[in-house]
């Protein structure tokens, strides 16, 4: 029986993912909260609510700022603020929907990153129907547990699954299956999706997210053992519903 371990968010792209009890589910749109907030490099040309996509490479981002990882973040749905943590302290606090609460994570990061930002960062907001994950569509990411055994058998060395910043995580059925599930439809709980593509990887996942450091090579062990860098796979919100740890996937074949 395939079921799901556990269920994140990333309410700022690049920052702590953030553990779910439960989420709404609605259809065509990501996990709410997931990737609602980034950092925008200070060279990027955008207003603080950004109402198209935009690529990956003009934010702050964890393939290319490893920094990141030395922080952590906790996002309070009900006031929109951000409180900022480094080493157990609190060093930034503002809400992120108010002028003056943004300029304040501003003024953090600028100080933080440094030459890094390449300019002062602005905090943006994606606002419609998009989001601001890597791909440019709302989608639900899916991690397979076993697939993560898998990889660990190549390097020889335990794998955090947190690496891969993915939206639910799977356990209870064999390493790869979810690549079969392509094109195809699941349901988890009450809710249906439809599987669209492998995500493939880029050296964000290279950076362990418990120390900031670019520890383990799991793009060269990817290419190594399985001949190609794909690991999860992207999936659309077909129909509205609740899930939750504990439920169980089904693969609609």
């Amino acid at each position: 029986m395939i079921t799901v371990n556990s269920i994140y968010r990333h309410p700022i792209k690049g920052l702590t993912p953030e553990t779910l009890e439960t989420t709404e589910l609605t259809p065509g749109q990501a996990i709410p909260n997931d990737r609602r907030f980034a950092l925008a490099l200070g060279i990027t040309r955008t207003k603080t609510a950004a109402t198209k996509w935009i690529p990956k490479s003009n934010f702050l981002m964890l393939q290319k700022n490893e920094r990141l990882a030395q922080l952590e973040t906790q996002f309070d749905d009900e006031t929109d603020t951000l409180s900022v943590f480094r080493s157990g302290k609190q060093v930034a606090r503002g809400k992120l929907t108010d002028r003056i609460g943004r300029g304040t994570i501003e003024d953090f990061f600028d100080a933080f990153m440094a030459d890094e930002a390449r300019g002062r960062p602005k905090l943006v907001e994606a606002t419609g129907a998009h989001v601001f994950s890597d791909h440019n569509a709302p989608v639900i990411s899916i991690l397979n547990l076993a697939s993560i055994k898998d990889v660990e058998r190549v390097t020889q060395e335990p794998v955090e699954p947190r690496r891969f910043r993915a939206n639910i995580w799977l356990e209870g059925t064999a390493p790869w299956h979810e690549f079969e599930w392509i094109d195809k439809q699941i349901s988890i709980g009450d809710v249906r999706l439809t599987v669209t593509a492998r995500i493939d990887r880029c050296a964000a996942i290279n950076v362990n997210p418990k120390t900031a450091e670019r520890d383990q090579n799991i793009i060269k062990a990817l290419q190594k053992g399985f001949r190609h860098i794909d690991f999860g796979v992207y999936a659309r919100v077909e129909t509205a519903g609740t899930i939750r740890p504990g439920d169980t996937l089904i693969p609609q074949i």
